[in-house]
């Protein structure tokens, strides 16, 4: 089968992956199941493995194929798969948890001890076919198209997980913002909306993206380019600050925001990365607030979020390519040129 695959780190996007001719994965274990590819998204975090971001935390095997963000159809499944059968259409949870360590029988998928990360440190679905187990594939309802629900494998997950969070501290009348509406955050933007009564204000540079957080219930808009941001959140919130915090940047000019923009008690949440954090002690103490992390979510919140897509309270933007434009959907997420999420299709 094709498979599009990372030979060596790089900076340099258009030649990021080779399309290689490699085996088709069949299963392996009594849990295993082999899912055809009817899409995969493309990620920011591809950029970040493909520049070798991933190498200080997890050990990654080259030439591997990348792609965590995996729908399709079940086409193999092992003796001991009960879940779903072949010919299902599923959603890949990215974490392929051992179900038995301490961590998975809490519940908790994403500390798993045995976990495999296809995309990260196994091959991932930037191919025709995927191997992964019962335990992280999702049965998807009837009329629900496995090619656009593919990027809330990770994107989707990960910002439901962040507003999952954020929704158990906010009550009505509170006041809620996110910054960056990009392809994470236009869907934390909706599961906050969905799923509290708070106030919402988001901030982005694009003005085509503060009018999209508006047409998806912002209340208000910043433009940080052109606006104080600490002086309007003040503002809107009477000067009280907004009590959680979603942000889907994560670099230094955002994180830097908390003190002047969490109100006390409240949270950041950092889920896009790549900046640091750089404040006094004595900010946080004074503020009573917290920096809070965010790594995907759970098997169970993936499901709650398809139950959300389905019900109609979110929709994810995506646009299409074929395998062999692969390296160009790359260079544009680089230059911030693709809106929403990009799916890459199987040849």
């Amino acid at each position: 089968m094709l498979a599009a695959r990372l030979h060596e780190y790089t900076e340099d996007m258009s030649r990021a992956l080779s399309l290689d001719e490699v085996d088709k994965p069949s299963v392996e274990k009594p849990n295993g199941v082999v899912v055809e590819i009817d899409g995969a998204g493309w990620c920011q975090t591809d950029n970040h493995i493909v520049e070798g971001m991933w190498t200080d935390y997890v050990a990654q095997p080259l030439p591997m194929t990348l792609g965590h963000e995996n729908a399709g159809t079940v086409v193999e499944v092992g003796p001991d798969v009960e879940v779903v059968s072949e010919g299902d259409t599923v959603i890949c949870h990215p974490h392929v948890t051992c179900g038995t360590c301490r961590a998975c029988r809490l519940g908790e998928d994403m500390y798993c001890e045995n976990a495999k990360f296809p995309g990260l440190n196994a091959d991932g679905g930037f191919a025709e076919y995927l191997l992964t187990n019962d335990r992280a594939v999702i049965p998807l309802p009837d009329g629900v198209d496995p090619m656009d629900m593919a990027p809330h494998a990770d994107a989707g997950i990960t910002a439901y997980h962040a507003a999952k969070k954020a929704v158990r501290e906010l009550n009505p009348g509170d006041h809620a913002v996110v910054i960056g509406i990009g392809g994470l955050g236009h869907i934390g933007l909706q599961c906050l909306d969905a799923m509290s009564a708070a106030e919402i204000t988001a901030i982005d540079l694009k003005e085509d993206a503060r009018t999209l957080a508006a047409s998806l219930g912002a209340h208000h808009t910043i433009n940080p380019e052109s606006e104080n941001v600490a002086d309007e959140i003040a503002a809107i919130t009477d000067d009280v600050g907004a009590q959680q915090v979603l942000d889907f940047v994560g670099q230094d000019a955002t994180t830097s925001l908390a003190p002047d923009i969490v109100a006390a008690g409240g949270d950041h949440h950092i889920i896009g990365y790549g900046g640091h954090i750089h404040e006094p002690s004595q900010a946080l103490v004074n503020g009573e607030f917290a920096y809070r992390g965010t790594l995907v979510g759970k098997y169970t919140e993936l499901q709650e979020l398809v139950a959300l897509v389905q019900r109609g309270d979110v929709d994810l933007r995506t646009s299409r390519y074929e395998l062999d434009e692969i390296n160009t959907v790359a260079e544009h997420l680089e230059h911030g040129e693709i809106e929403g999420r990009a799916v890459i299709l199987p040849p």
